[in-house]
């Protein structure tokens, strides 16, 4: 829409106060402020979701693979060609043998609930989410049988824990005596303390090398999972369908979507319903500029009139109101992007000076699963949340621009 200049002209001071039109301004100022949050507020929520769910993925398949291939008894016995298999796989980027067991771990009389993994020592200092998250000791103190492990630091914090102190490991899988089983109970030196970022790993893992799970647990020579990865998370199911059918007299192979199915659909679902919750905020703020805009053109009416006389034709009328109401839209739009950006720039820091100030704890990781507030800004959505504030400006100025075209010169300057 291309405004001549006179038409910018009389646009820009119909959108500044005059005379008496005070209170049309403030409406059109809390127009604009309601398009500001809206915009704000949808960009912030949309671009958290994003990044909780991202933040979610990356942190659980950085530990758990894209998918495994677990045995039907909770062994692989004969697993070395079922390894080379997946690594042969067309599309798999790795494949690792893993143990993976629940026990109990004890510290000065304090339990806990741990899942033991054991895994071969390259795959330990090669994961990139465990070297890069050691908050305490070091990762190069554990070694195969050195009889240390790495713990996560949720349970370091429950059972009073630091680098080099002792845990014991508590297995029910002992020796058999005439008065029934007696569990195994193994001390382990702390190697070292990480922190993955999911509140459920940091408080269950106990991390060992291979040899030393499978002389705790008894298992020989056999393991309990082989973990793959792939080229592509999202096709994992395509690239993985020759293998599934090849290992299904062993075991059963499940990839990331079906091991937490539950809680990525619904991460999904409360997206989309977030968003159009969200999305309502600004059409009321559209309202607001109907609104504005109709005490506008009735404020201007008599002036509307004489511009007429004077030449203008209902075009103009109507582009200079549009262009009114787009301005409006348009700041709005501008400044809630701008709004958006900061806040969520600054968000820990603002989640940690509310919780200072109220004394609450706003972002328990026990139940946000991870544990600081993340955010990933996705610019489509950005782009159309932004088309959905200037698609709804526009629509709304279009009744009220059309009354301004309409306008009678006769009729309204009759007893002038």
């Amino acid at each position: 829409m291309i405004l001549t200049a006179y038409e910018r002209m009389i646009a820009r001071r119909y959108l500044l106060p005059g005379k008496g039109e005070a209170f049309i301004f403030l409406v059109a100022s809390i127009s604009l402020l309601a398009v500001t949050l809206g915009v704000a507020a949808l960009i912030i929520v949309m671009s958290v979701m994003n990044g909780f769910r991202a933040e979610l993925f990356d942190k659980i398949v950085g530990i758990n693979g894209h998918a495994v291939v677990q045995g039907y008894n909770g062994q692989l016995i004969n697993w070395r060609p079922i390894l080379e298999e997946a690594k042969n796989t067309p599309g798999v980027v790795s494949a690792i043998p893993l143990i993976e067991q629940p026990l109990m771990a004890s510290h000065e009389g304090r339990v806990e609930g741990v899942l033991l993994r054991g895994m071969e020592m390259g795959d330990i200092t090669g994961n990139t989410l465990i070297r890069s998250n050691i908050r305490e000791g070091n990762l190069n103190a554990l070694r195969q049988g050195s009889n240390s492990v790495i713990i996560g630091i949720r349970l370091a914090e429950q059972l009073g824990l630091h680098a080099g102190d002792d845990i014991s490991l508590i297995s029910p899988a002992g020796q058999t005596t005439p008065f029934g089983t007696v569990p195994r109970i193994v001390s382990y030196h702390i190697a070292a303390i990480f922190e993955i970022g999911v509140y459920d790993y940091d408080k269950a893992f106990v991390i060992m090398p291979m040899a030393d799970a499978q002389t705790l647990l008894m298992m020989d020579n056999t393991i309990g999972i082989i973990e793959i990865r792939t080229t592509n998370a999202d096709h994992v199911g395509q690239i993985l369908s020759s293998l599934r059918a090849r290992v299904a007299n062993v075991g059963v192979l499940q990839d990331w979507r079906t091991m937490n199915a539950s809680l990525f659909q619904a991460l999904s679902v409360e997206r989309v319903v977030m968003f159009w919750i969200l999305a309502l905020i600004i059409l009321v703020a559209a309202f607001n500029i109907l609104s504005s805009l109709i005490m506008l053109v009735r404020a201007k009416n008599r002036d509307i009139a004489i511009l007429r006389t004077m030449g203008a034709s209902r075009l103009s009328m109507l582009k200079i109101f549009m262009a009114v109401g787009l301005a409006i839209g348009g700041l709005g739009t501008l400044a809630g992007l701008i709004l958006a950006s900061i806040i969520l720039y600054f968000r820990q820091p603002l989640v940690d000076a509310i919780q200072y100030f109220s004394g609450q704890d706003l972002w328990d990781p026990s139940i946000r699963i991870i544990t600081q507030l993340p955010a990933r800004v996705d610019p489509i959505e950005v782009l159309g949340i932004m088309a959905l504030s200037l698609g709804s400006s526009f629509l709304f100025t279009l009744y009220p621009a059309w009354k301004a075209a309409s306008t009678d010169p006769v009729e309204v300057l009759r007893y002038e």
